[in-house]
């Protein structure tokens, strides 16, 4: 029988559990994705962002923190950021015309720019949307960041900057992502117009 108590104790315990985890191996490699986007967003360059079901509901959040802000003591200008995961007659067009492996990475192609960012996020790590965006990011002297889980999969490599969160559990993933992306956003901001 299903003890509701023990799961909700567990899953914040997990949750928990997997912050703490992230301070330990995830830090460098969170200050150095802060380093990419501060380089890229200072002279005018925007952040892309991309991602699968939850992931593309993270890539819309944190897209939505830069351009609008986060941090509400501070007043300062937009941020240049897009998820690509948002029009869906782009994303309806190319899943017909060209597979939807290729969503992403023909609208990096489009509107992406030597100097501008791409975040790939994946909590798998083995997203083909995600891999060919960074594939064409990459080929047109973007920086790259991924937002990944567990052994990092595929992707693992990659990116110019991996952010692995230590965790199995895909929910645990998702959590970390968003805590990281709040964490990147917020020192952004302050960093660069407080």
């Amino acid at each position: 029988m299903f003890d509701r108590t023990k799961f909700f104790d567990d899953s914040l315990n997990e949750s928990a559990e997997t912050k703490l985890a992230i301070i330990k191996h995830c830090r460098e490699s969170v200050f150095k994705a802060i380093d990419i986007i501060n380089a890229a967003v200072k002279p005018g360059g925007k952040v892309l962002f991309c991602g699968n079901g939850g992931s593309a509901a993270d890539s819309q959040h944190l897209a939505t923190e830069f351009v609008i802000r986060l941090s509400h003591d501070l007043k300062r200008p937009a941020i240049g950021a897009i998820a690509l995961t948002t029009d869906s007659s782009m994303l309806t067009a190319g899943a017909n015309d060209i597979g939807y492996d290729n969503v992403f990475a023909r609208q990096v192609e489009g509107i992406g720019q030597k100097g501008d960012v791409l975040i790939g996020i994946s909590t798998s790590g083995n997203s083909a949307s995600v891999i060919n965006a960074v594939q064409s990011a990459k080929s047109k002297g973007m920086k790259t960041i991924a937002f990944l889980g567990g052994s990092g999969g595929k992707m693992k490599g990659m990116s110019d900057c991996d952010i692995i969160i230590p965790s199995s559990n895909t929910q645990r993933i998702q959590e970390g992502h968003i805590t990281i992306g709040h964490i990147i956003c917020e020192s952004v901001e302050r960093e660069l117009f407080s």
